[in-house]
């Protein structure tokens, strides 16, 4: 695979587009981060259909028409340094057959979001460029971590993060290195067979999920283990699980590490030899850190859990 090609770091005054790839927001949802971007210094730019409403069995942020011009732009216009999903929740797919990165070739630039986003990174990877795996703009509108957007603005100035987590029972010992791949189970899944699914041939893989029922989750990693993929990674992290199951039969279902899952995906990737980490800070949670997809990184599993990029 050719090398990863990380966008430059910004500066007070760069331009971050704004868009909704996928669900509709509302205004009310979107103003904490975006004073939280003008107080770091950057000046927020609005899509023309950040707010568009469009009803087709679900709210999308506008017709599959005015999300692709809006992302294109995004990706395309020189005076813009960086691209910020607003959210996730479905209809990335939709666009990935219509991206433009004739002029983003020439200028890369950060793609920040996670959820459904993860197409996105995963198209933007197979181009060759790193994408920040990380909060959306909606998400401050419920309450996180304020590290988690701390830690993506140090991204965005070039300072990458190193993690040191308590390592769990669940966990496998061991050492390994490679490009960072994956994001959101259900899109890794969605995407496995088509051209725009990840390369996991001796790469890292890390996967998170939020609302699936139990036999949801060992179905998507069962399609995993038939497709090969374990056979191909390095590396295994597991993130966010939440939200598992019926809510009034789970008696862990507001935790940011559903137990039973992590016990399920564990007993699936048993056969194997890769180091695994579970519990990771990232995902549909309350501290959710950002990763770097496409960064080579470093993971080391014993006592404690050490990630470098």
């Amino acid at each position: 695979m050719q090398n990863t090609i990380f966008p430059k770091s910004l500066k007070k005054g760069n331009k971050i587009a704004i868009i909704s790839p996928a669900g509709s927001v509302e205004e009310t949802q979107l103003e904490k981060t975006l004073a939280l971007i003008k107080s770091k210094g950057y000046k927020p730019v609005l899509g023309e259909n950040l707010y568009t409403k469009f009803q087709n069995g679900y709210s999308y942020a506008g017709t599959e028409e005015q999300r692709i011009k809006d992302i294109n732009w995004a990706l395309n216009d020189p005076e813009i340094s960086a691209i910020w999903a607003s959210r996730g929740g479905y209809g990335c797919q939709h666009l990935v057959q219509y991206l433009d990165l004739k002029e983003f070739k020439k200028n890369p630039k950060w793609f920040i979001g996670y959820s459904d986003n993860t197409v996105i990174q995963s198209y933007l990877l197979k181009k060759g460029f790193a994408s920040i795996h990380g909060q959306t703009i909606k998400t401050s509108s419920f309450g996180v971590t304020d590290e988690s957007y701390d830690l993506t603005f140090d991204i965005l100035k070039g300072k990458f993060p190193s993690y040191k987590i308590e390592s769990t029972e669940n966990n496998r010992v061991g050492e390994a290195s490679g490009t960072l791949v994956g994001g959101n189970l259900a899109l890794i899944y969605a995407l496995l067979g088509s051209k725009y699914s990840f390369d996991f041939q001796d790469k890292i893989l890390f996967i998170e999920d939020i609302g699936e029922n139990f036999y949801a989750i060992d179905r998507m990693i069962m399609s995993l283990e038939l497709a090969g993929v374990f056979k191909k990674i390095k590396g295994l992290i597991v993130g966010g699980m939440t939200n598992m199951g019926k809510e009034n039969e789970n008696k862990s279902y507001e935790e940011s590490f559903d137990p039973f899952v992590n016990q399920q995906i564990a007993n699936r990737v048993s056969q194997y030899d890769f180091p695994t980490v579970f519990n990771f800070p990232n995902g549909h949670i309350f501290d959710n850190r950002p990763l770097i997809i496409g960064s080579e990184i470093t993971m080391k599993v014993g006592k404690d859990v050490k990630i470098k990029f």
